[in-house]
C-alpha cells in the first residue's frame, strides 16, 4: 500500500448561494486509496442524513491491495445501506412515498489501477494529457432520453422531468451500481463532484482548472468558477492526482 503515498488530493464542499442547508458529503482517504462524493435527496433532513451515512459507512471499509475485493466490499456496503435507507424511511416517516436517498460516486485506487463505482448523477472525470474524459455516465432521465429516445441534448433538457434521477442509494429496493475499471498514469488528475459543480461549468473550464499545478489550486479554481455563477445547488468536489 506504500504506492498510495504517491496520491495527493484536496476536497471541499459549499452550500452554494440559494440552499439553506448542505445535503452533500465527501470522503477523502488518500492513505487508503478511497475518495467519495455523495449528494443527498429527499428533503433537507433526509438528504443530509443519507449522504452522511454513505461517507461514514464507506470510511469503515478495510484497506488492502486487492482492488477487486475492495470493489466488492464497497458495493456490498452500499447495498446494505440501500436496504437500511429504504426500510428506515417507512419506519421513521411512516410514509412509503417519502425518499431518503443520495447519489454516490466513489473512486478506489491501487498502484496503477482504479475503479469508479456510482449511482446517480454525481460524476467522475479524468484529465489526461490535455484531454477531459467523463468516466461515469449519469443515471438521470436526461441521459436516458438521449440514449434510449435518441433525443438531442436540447430536446432532453426541455423535458419537464429531465433532472430526475433514475438511480440513487435509498431511492428503491433494488440498487444497481455501475463500475468502470481503468489504468491510471503519473500526471493523471481525477475529479469527483456533485452536479452543483459541473452543471454551470463548461468542459474547457473544468479542464483548465484540473490542469493547474496541484489538487489544492485546481479545487480553489473550480469553486471560484462555480461560486461566480448562480450556485443554486450545493457544491462538492474532490481533486485527486497521481
Amino acid at each position: 500500500m506504500d504506492l498510495l503515498t504517491a496520491w495527493r488530493s484536496s476536497a471541499r464542499t459549499d452550500t452554494g448561494k440559494v440552499r439553506a442547508r448542505n445535503e452533500d458529503a465527501f470522503l477523502a482517504l488518500p492513505q487508503h486509496g478511497l475518495w467519495v462524493v455523495a449528494d443527498g435527496m429527499g428533503g433537507h433532513r433526509n438528504g443530509a442524513l443519507a449522504s452522511r451515512m454513505i461517507v461514514e459507512q464507506l470510511a469503515e471499509l478495510p484497506g488492502g491491495s486487492d482492488l477487486n475485493l475492495r470493489v466488492r466490499q464497497l458495493r456490498r456496503s452500499l447495498h446494505d445501506l440501500n436496504r437500511r435507507l429504504t426500510q428506515e424511511v417507512t419506519l421513521v416517516c411512516g410514509e412509503s412515498d417519502t425518499v431518503m436517498g443520495s447519489t454516490v460516486v466513489a473512486l478506489l485506487v491501487d498502484g496503477d489501477r482504479a475503479a469508479c463505482v456510482w449511482a446517480g448523477d454525481s460524476r467522475c472525470y479524468l484529465w489526461r494529457s490535455g484531454n477531459l474524459y467523463q468516466i461515469s455516465r449519469d443515471h438521470s432521465l436526461y441521459q436516458q432520453l438521449i440514449v434510449e429516445k435518441q433525443m438531442s441534448p436540447e430536446q432532453a433538457a426541455a423535458h419537464p422531468g429531465a433532472h430526475a434521477l433514475t438511480r440513487a442509494v435509498g431511492a428503491s429496493e433494488n440498487l444497481v451500481l455501475d463500475v468502470v475499471d481503468f489504468t491510471v498514469y503519473p500526471g493523471d488528475t481525477l475529479l469527483l463532484c456533485s452536479d452543483g459543480l459541473y452543471q454551470n461549468l463548461s468542459g474547457p473550464s473544468l479542464g483548465a482548472a484540473l490542469n493547474l499545478p496541484s489538487p489544492q489550486l485546481a479545487l480553489e479554481r473550480l469553486f471560484e468558477l462555480a461560486l461566480e455563477g448562480a450556485a443554486r445547488d450545493n457544491i462538492s468536489a474532490v481533486v485527486i492526482r497521481r
